[in-house]
């Protein structure tokens, strides 16, 4: 079975209030970017498609040169949104039989996790890494009020990456341009939609978190100097990066 890892890296990260995207930013004195593609070249994922803006080919060029991820087989450019770029990833993986998706803003994720996401499609064909959710849900109508509290044991944080059959994958996405749809938010809700398939859950970890706004980078670099600490693991994160 193929695998191939496609890491998204194309996002302009308005939130992040800077000139520079989120994913290219300094992160203990590394891009961003690099910590996911450090952990998936660790993996036993074949190959990466990263996925990023046009202006920042040559930066994705230097920094796999720099680090010699000789596991990134193709950098393409990604689309206006989120699911045009995974689909441009996906044109590029084209002869893959497992497809993983990464949002390249979520360095902290490790090779367990990954490698947990690919015997899951193994067995099952399609899943999401995600935790459960610590805080209590509210659903709200558009005026903002409460209409609906969900059993909270039931609530799962989703997170990257997520994993699927290649196949299916490309499926979902067919019935998807078909269906004209625009209103879908991760690839897990693609497949739910037109691939017909049920998505599974892979127990993720809490510190796998998205960089989002200024506040999420100080955490990241707080989590990341924390496990530079702890060398007794280094299964769980590349200890030359720190």
């Amino acid at each position: 079975m193929k695998t191939t890892a496609i890491i998204l890296a194309a996002g302009s990260g308005s939130r992040m209030q800077s000139e520079i995207p989120k994913q290219f930013m300094e992160l203990c004195g590394k891009p961003v970017i690099y910590y996911s593609l450090q952990a998936f070249s660790q993996s036993t994922a074949d190959e990466i498609v990263l996925v990023t803006s046009e202006p920042y080919l040559p930066v994705c060029e230097t920094i796999k040169k720099k680090y010699d991820f000789e596991k990134i087989a193709h950098i393409v450019i990604g689309g206006t949104e989120r699911y045009l770029s995974v689909y441009n990833g996906l044109l590029a993986a084209a002869d893959a039989d497992c497809v993983l998706i990464h949002d390249g803003a979520r360095p902290l994720i490790t090779p367990p996790v990954i490698e947990a996401a690919i015997a899951c499609v193994a067995d099952c064909g399609a899943c999401t890494v995600a935790v459960p959710a610590k805080d209590t849900i509210k659903i709200a109508d558009e005026s903002g009020t409460v209409t609906e509290t969900p059993d909270r044991k039931r609530m799962w944080q989703v997170q990257t990456p997520q994993a699927f059959s290649a196949a299916l994958l490309r499926q979902a996405y067919q019935g998807l341009f078909a269906a004209e749809d625009t209103a879908v938010t991760d690839d897990a809700m693609i497949v739910e939609r037109y691939g017909n398939h049920k998505v599974s859950i892979v127990p993720g970890i809490y510190e796998n978190i998205k960089i989002t706004t200024p506040e999420d980078l100080l955490i990241a670099k707080v989590l990341l100097e924390k496990d530079c600490k702890k060398p007794e693991n280094p299964v769980d994160r590349n200890f030359d990066s720190c």
